[in-house]
Formats: C-alpha cells, structure tokens, sequence
C-alpha cells in the first residue's frame, strides 16, 4: 500500500456498537476508534454484528440471525469494498464469513482488537479462534504471551485504551465544586479479588471524604448517567480485575484520564512506562492508595495541576487517531510514521 492509497484508506469496522441500547451507550474502544478513522480523513463503514444478528433473526432464534448477518457482512465488504476490515470481538461472526472476504476482496487486510484482559479464557479463546483468519491480532494486554498468537503470516501486537475528545470532553482538572471527592465503578463478581481490596481501603478513607461506589453500594451506571458521574467527580481509583499484567487496563483509564480526573493507578501495570508521578499517583497497597487519596483531596492545587497533565498525557498519546494509525501501519506492514511508544510489543 503507498502514500495515496493510505490517504485514501476504507476502513469495514464490525463490533458490537449496542445501537440496541438506544443511547444508554458505553465509551467502547470500538466507537474511539470509529472517531479516529473520520479524524485521519478515512472512509469508514460500521457494521454492528450483534444488532444485525438480533434484527435479522427468524421468529427470534438468534443462530438463525448469526447466519443471516455473516451473509449480510459478506454481502456489506462486496459494496463498500473496503482496505481494512477492523473486528471487535464479533462472536457472530464466523472465520468462513472472514474467508468469503478475502476470496472477494484478495487484497483486503482483516485485522481483530481484543480489549478483554489475556489472562481470562474468554479472551485467549477469541485470540486463538482469530489467529490464522486475520493479518493482525491486536490486544490491550502487553507482554511475552501475545506471542503466543503469533503464526508466520500475522502479526500480534498491543494497544493502548484510545480516547476521543468528543467523549472524553470534560475537564475536571480546571474545577473546584464536584458532587463526590472519589468514586469507583465497576461490575464484581463473587470471588473478585477487587472486593477484598476495596473493603480495605474503605476501612481506611469511609466518612473522611464523599465517595460513590457504583455496582458495589448501587447499581451499575451507563450512558448519560454515566457521563455526568465523570464530570461530577473530582479523583478515582482505575482498580483492575487482575492487577500485574503488563500495561493492561481496562478502558476506565481513557475515561478517567481522559477527562482530568486525578486517576491512581496500580503500580504493579508498569504503566510509569507512560504516565510520570506528575501526570497519574500510583500505588502499592490499601494503605499506600489511602495515604493518597486523603493527601490529594486536601490539596487542590496539587490534584489540578496533576490531573491536567495526566489528561494531556492521555489525549496526546493514546487518542484514537493515533492509535488506528498506528494499527494500520503495523497491519499493512508500512514504516511506522512517528516513534510510537508502546512499538515494542509488536511481535511480527
């Protein structure tokens, strides 16, 4: 692919972008990207696997409707004839579907993102399934064990969490007044290491300062809700369902970060790889975040000054524009366009 091509780059976008949901919306990684593809002036296309499989499905059987929408999706690349097909985690979506693809489009790139954490057998089984179907297998776990998906025609490599300025468009590091000094979201299940962590550090900091913990205490929060909770709140902890994988965390940290809240992290992610002391507060331990968080909600001054260069940080490297521009110069086997930070863990 030359210069013009990649100026002129199509890009067939499959995930699940919950238009069932009717607004009540998450801020997936899937939609960051949608952003970076019109931002870098490519032509894209979005196909919603999940939707079309729910629309399309005879007297509500949804086999049925996954068999219709592959055809559907094929039917969609022969239209738009795109360069790239991009998939999220698609369950829907069959490696014959992918095959039929290529046979109309031989010149046509598929490449798979997974944002689930590698250590779950869910994520491992979607990287194994994709492996010998995609050019490239993209995931926001770093380390040794993408290589393990790696075969002599595709190439594995991570990617950070992207952001987007028309989602992540607040900025909590210019103000004062906030509803809740902390807060924490998240969905545990039973035997979620989290809990125990949380309960500790609740011990620690409960009474000393307003904070929320929402699908502990109350439920679960999506869409404008969930929006209003990010611009209403002053600092919260990215706490992970496993901590100590290489440079993993969930997509929290675009949102957190991205919208200038003052964001501690674990230290066991090695995310100092990106973010200074000045730009994140990371932690150690219950009593390590606690000491923290009670000393940054006394002083404003240093939680803005913080949180504003963190949200800098964030939106400078990690936003979706870059972030896709990086993964189709990695699958299109082109030099790479800048010094990309995280380019190491691309393992071809």
């Amino acid at each position: 692919m030359d210069g013009i091509k990649l100026k002129e780059l199509r890009i067939l976008l499959v995930d699940n972008l919950m238009i069932r949901r009717y607004g009540n919306l998450r801020m997936g990684p899937g939609r960051k990207l949608m952003c970076g593809a019109i931002r870098n002036n490519w032509r894209l296309c979005e196909f919603s696997d999940r939707d079309m499989a729910r629309l399309l499905a005879p007297f509500g059987i949804r086999a049925w409707g996954g068999a219709i929408a592959n055809r559907k999706l094929v039917k969609c690349a022969e239209n738009f004839r795109p360069d790239l097909v991009l998939l999220g985690h698609c369950d829907y979506i069959s490696n014959d579907t992918l095959c039929m693809i290529r046979r109309i489009l031989p010149g046509v790139k598929i490449a798979h993102f997974n944002v689930d954490p590698l250590w779950q057998e869910g994520t491992r089984r979607q990287m194994e399934e994709r492996r010998d179907s995609c050019d490239a297998l993209f995931a926001t776990t770093a380390g040794e064990m993408l290589a393990a998906w790696k075969t002599p025609r595709n190439i594995v490599a991570y990617m950070p969490n992207p952001s987007d300025p028309s989602m992540e468009h607040g900025d909590n590091s210019s103000k004062t007044l906030f509803e809740r000094d902390l807060f924490y979201a998240a969905n545990p299940r039973k035997g979620d290491e989290r809990l125990a962590f949380l309960a500790g550090l609740r011990k620690l900091i409960d009474g000393r300062l307003r904070a929320d913990y929402f699908g502990i205490d109350t439920p679960s929060v999506w869409g404008a809700k969930y929006e209003h909770i990010l611009s209403s709140s002053k600092m919260s902890v990215n706490l992970n369902r496993r901590e100590g994988d290489k440079w993993y965390s969930s997509d929290r940290i675009a949102h957190l970060m991205g919208y200038g809240i003052l964001t501690f992290l674990s230290s066991r992610g090695e995310m100092e790889r990106f973010f200074t002391p000045d730009e994140a507060v990371f932690f150690d331990s219950p009593a390590d975040l606690a000491e923290k968080i009670l000393r940054y909600n006394a002083d404003d001054e240093a939680r803005m000054r913080m949180a504003a260069a963190g949200r800098r940080k964030y939106h400078a490297l990690f936003n979706g524009a870059r972030v896709l521009k990086y993964m189709v110069e990695t699958v299109f086997g082109l030099d790479y366009s800048e010094p990309y930070e995280w380019a190491e863990e691309t393992y071809r």
